[in-house]
């Protein structure tokens, strides 16, 4: 298979293309991951861009995102397909509508059995196949980005199963076989470090460490996600949220956070970063009560430090 990234340069370029300003470590990640045919599990706090880069690295290669969404409690048939019964159900009504039909003029117990049974494996078959993303990524006619969202949330159980399911490339299902993949998907498993991951996990992936971007680089993200706003006040509005970053908040305001708060900006027909400004907008950025009255309480000399390195 022909790589799709020949250079991390090739990689950093065609995920900024599809709005996403990745730093080094990242572009060359990426690179190796499709060189060498490697999932990548992205570790990292909540928003700072892990679910992204799987949806930037499928727009730029042009093919389809499938998610799964990890949680406690979910099991490997949830991952891999479920059957519809309903449709199923519907099929055993409208056999049993049709059995004079089917059994026609048979009078003989055994035959008339066989009749019936020769029917059976349309129950199950692929009309009542339900897949689910790791089947849906085995089975898709080309290459697909494969994103295993939280892995932290799933059952320790769950990352042995992941990591069979992606080393060999195929899902046997007892009533249609062994199916095996057309094509390797470009996988990434994502974590938000909330329990530690087994080091077969760890082993058998590329390992990124995500934290948030710095200034210079939170501004470019501004740049081109939100073209219409001042250059200058991009460099303010991210040096003004690393500043904000540094207090002890509940919840750090996230990358797309920012994104939406500049929007606003440019909405509000804003473009200067006072006191006032901040203060009618700062729920854009944080989400608690608490984090607001602290922010509000510190939000002077945030402006001033953030003056300093903007």
């Amino acid at each position: 298979m022909s790589q799709a990234f020949p250079t991390p340069e090739a990689a950093a370029d065609a995920l900024r293309r599809a709005g996403y300003i990745a730093d080094p470590p990242i572009a060359t990640t990426l690179y190796l991951a499709d060189a060498l045919d490697k999932p990548v599990l992205v570790e990292g706090p909540a928003g700072v861009g892990k679910t992204e880069l799987a949806k930037a690295t499928a727009a730029a290669l042009g093919t389809e995102l499938l998610r799964l969404q990890c949680y406690e409690g979910l099991d490997e048939a949830k991952t891999l397909y479920e059957w519809k019964y309903p449709k199923q159900l519907l099929y055993t009504q409208i056999l049993r509508d049709h059995l004079g039909q089917l059994l026609g003029d048979e009078t003989d117990l055994r035959r008339a059995v066989d009749r019936i049974a020769a029917h059976e494996d349309a129950f199950f078959s692929d009309h009542f196949l339900q897949p689910r993303p790791l089947l849906q990524a085995i089975r898709a006619d080309r290459r697909v980005v494969l994103l295993i969202d939280e892995v932290d949330r799933a059952e320790d159980e769950l990352e042995a199963f992941f990591l069979e399911v992606l080393g060999e490339l195929q899902v046997t299902v007892p009533e249609l076989g062994t199916l095996r993949a057309r094509h390797r998907p470009l996988v990434f498993l994502t974590s938000n470090a909330t329990r530690e991951l087994s080091d077969a996990l760890r082993r058998r992936c590329l390992y990124l460490s995500m934290s948030f971007p710095g200034r210079e680089r939170e501004a470019e993200i501004l740049a081109v996600r939100v073209p219409e706003l001042a250059s200058s006040l991009a460099g303010k509005l991210a040096a003004f949220v690393a500043e904000l970053r540094r207090l002890d908040l509940k919840k750090l305001p996230s990358v797309s956070e920012t994104i939406d708060w500049a929007r606003a900006l440019v909405v509000l027909g804003i473009d200067h970063l006072g006191v006032d400004e901040v203060n009618r907008t700062l729920h854009l950025l944080l989400k608690y009560e608490g984090d607001l009255e602290l922010a509000r309480e510190k939000g002077h000399g945030l402006l001033e430090a953030a003056a300093k390195v903007g």
